[in-house]
């Protein structure tokens, strides 16, 4: 890419919208052979923490948009069938609107940016954007905006995405790099387009995400005990390391494998963050259920202190497996899984978290191999909760979020290419609206089908946790 001209990468893709025509993004026809959703949610949980599984698919059967959460692979085998025009970034994996939000930069700036990369491959543009676009047209649903409210949340978030693209081809590689969206100054912008309730609500959300720090989550999750402090037991959700041994397993042994996971770990920090890491001591470890599409994975958090009992720092563990999206693009050039994280994160994030690292356990608590990353449990962490949002919320934050993803795209990309392949039309956003609505009645049947295993008994669920 780099020994091209910029005439030659404008060539080269309008060269792939002769082969791949924009409009041929809008259909989407489930194959004949398409495989059955239910057996690929299965077949991924063969992975994961048994007992978990079922909290998994209660979570996700909370509506269309939280199962849409959860099916990144059945997804990915979907997208494996559609048109691409073979220009490629690296990929989020898993670009729905739940995986924005804010956070903070090692400079205490709070960013708006991607902040889950579990899936992260390098790979066509076009599936993260189909993912998120189609993850608009859910979400409109399940808000129950109008189809003419969706239909036009959908078409600007498409419009800014080819414009910012278009802005980051025309810019000088370095100002591409060092571009970030601060999300105090975003609040700014869009204030003339919410109302004053949504303009407060967004200025108190940005002003609590300044106390999710380790302090804050340390007071939440810790308990003193006579052994001194430790993570509460709170199951099934938080478990201490020793509540999931069983006694014939030597404790200290794995206990000890795990904590030392950490000490290894540090020599994926630049010098100066490995030697900051080193003033704090391992304390205590559980095993914490997050998110959706990530539960029932081996996901710790390590409980380490500074100075003294006031000087806490909360680590996230997280178990990272193979991308969902290997088995249709090839595998990751990483051996360690936590390692493809990383590194996709720190290729498409404008900032990564300082404590940003991978390594490998030998044996785990099933005696098995496996990848983890590791960061701060929780840094200025800012979500919105997209079930809550009005129409022009909706619209406001579909932009910010596509431009996050041009702006990550363009860092991986040929941006050249790829902004000359969407043009200065509008066809690249129609044909990605008409996919994001086929796609959502996809996954209402997919959803549908879901339901209907978890009543025959062919899956089990627990809800409400």
């Amino acid at each position: 890419m780099t020994d091209l001209s910029p005439a030659e990468r404008v060539a080269r893709g309008k060269a792939a919208r002769a082969e791949v025509p924009r409009s041929s993004h809008a259909d989407f026809q489930p194959s004949e052979d398409r495989p059955d959703p239910v057996d690929l949610l299965l077949e991924q949980a063969e992975s994961r923490i048994p007992e978990l599984v079922p909290v998994l698919y209660g979570r996700m059967l909370v509506s269309p948009s939280t199962f849409y959460r959860g099916a990144a692979r059945i997804m990915a085998s979907d997208l494996a069938t559609t048109p691409n025009s073979e220009l490629h970034v690296q990929l989020c994996g898993d670009a729905h609107l739940s995986n924005f939000g804010g956070f903070a930069s090692p400079e205490r700036r709070l960013l708006f940016d991607i902040n889950d990369f579990d899936e992260t491959l390098p790979g066509p543009w076009e599936w993260d954007v189909k993912r998120f676009v189609a993850s608009l047209a859910v979400a409109g649903r399940d808000n129950q905006y109008s189809a003419a409210e969706s239909r036009s949340i959908v078409l600007a978030a498409m419009g800014e995405y080819r414009s910012a693209m278009r802005n980051f081809a025309s810019m000088r590689t370095l100002d591409v790099w060092y571009s970030s969206m601060d999300l105090d100054d975003t609040i700014q912008q869009v204030r003339g387009e919410l109302d004053q309730k949504q303009v407060t609500l967004l200025r108190k959300g940005a002003a609590k995400a300044r106390t999710h720090d380790s302090a804050q989550a340390f007071q939440k999750l810790t308990v003193r005990t006579r052994e001194g402090l430790r993570i509460a037991n709170r199951p099934p959700l938080i478990v201490p390391i020793e509540e999931l041994l069983p006694d014939e397993v030597d404790r200290e042994q794995v206990t000890a494998e795990l904590l030392g996971l950490v000490r290894t770990y540090r020599r994926t920090l630049e010098t100066d963050r490995r030697r900051l890491l080193e003033q704090f001591r391992p304390i205590h470890l559980a095993r914490k259920v997050v998110g959706v599409g990530s539960v029932g994975t081996q996901d710790w958090i390590g409980l380490f202190l500074g100075r003294d009992d006031r000087d806490p720092l909360l680590l996230q563990i997280k178990e990272a497996q193979e991308s969902v999206l290997e088995r249709f693009v090839g595998r990751s050039g990483y051996t360690n899984h936590g390692q493809r994280v990383v590194a996709g994160q720190r290729l498409m994030q404008a900032t990564s978290d300082i404590f940003l690292g991978w390594d490998r356990v030998g044996t785990g608590l099933d005696g098995r191999q496996k990848d983890f990353y590791v960061r701060q449990l929780r840094d200025w962490k800012f979500s919105l909760e997209i079930g809550a949002m009005l129409p022009r919320g909706m619209a406001a934050y579909g932009r910010a979020c596509a431009w996050t993803l041009a702006r990550a795209h363009a860092r991986s990309g040929d941006r050249i290419a790829i902004s000359a392949y969407l043009g200065g039309g509008d066809a690249f956003d129609r044909a990605f609206t008409v996919f994001a609505e086929t796609y959502a009645d996809q996954n209402e049947r997919d959803y549908g089908a879901f339901r209907e295993a978890v009543n025959a008994g062919r899956v089990k669920a627990q809800t409400g946790l």
